[in-house]
């Protein structure tokens, strides 16, 4: 499947784009993860918006781009990344990533990046050069943990 990307502020986004990266985020993280939460959460008039979109203009992939201190007070952010269900098993995920990485780092430079990963996907953000920092921590019930782009792992040292 090939995927053309774009990279939108949302005043950049049309009202088309804006839908339906509204109801991808919904299928999957409400509806599909059994999750009720929030996900008009303010802040996607300050991102940007990471759209994949199919040859014929579905949206495949997605990820937004926030600036450093709307999530994180030392980072920009990548979060709601998405892989839509017609189009998972076709390993589009790590080229999202990498893609969305590239973007934060054209849009506002060599800024520290951290993201919330679902704690079952720590392997696949390892894969694209995240490593994790801290606890294992909830978020809306799901078991979470804060991973930083490039930087060191955190050790856990057991006393014997």
């Amino acid at each position: 499947m090939k995927i053309h990307y774009s990279c939108l502020s949302y005043d950049e986004l049309s009202k088309d784009h804006l839908y339906a990266l509204l109801a991808l985020r919904q299928e999957v993280f409400v509806v599909e993860q059994h999750c009720p939460y929030l996900d008009a959460d303010g802040k996607d008039q300050q991102a940007y918006h990471l759209l994949g979109l199919t040859e014929n203009g579905a949206l495949a992939t997605y990820a937004r781009l926030l600036p450093t201190g709307s999530s994180y007070q030392d980072y920009a952010a990548i979060g709601r990344v998405i892989t839509a269900p017609f189009a998972r098993g076709q390993k589009l995920g790590r080229t999202l990533m990498t893609t969305a990485i590239e973007h934060v780092k054209a849009i506002w430079g060599a800024v520290p990046i951290k993201l919330s990963a679902q704690a079952h996907l720590r392997g696949y953000y390892g894969s694209v050069g995240f490593n994790p920092v801290g606890e294992i921590y909830l978020e809306d019930g799901i078991p979470h943990v804060g991973m930083v782009y490039g930087g060191r792992k955190e050790l856990t040292l057991v006393k014997v």
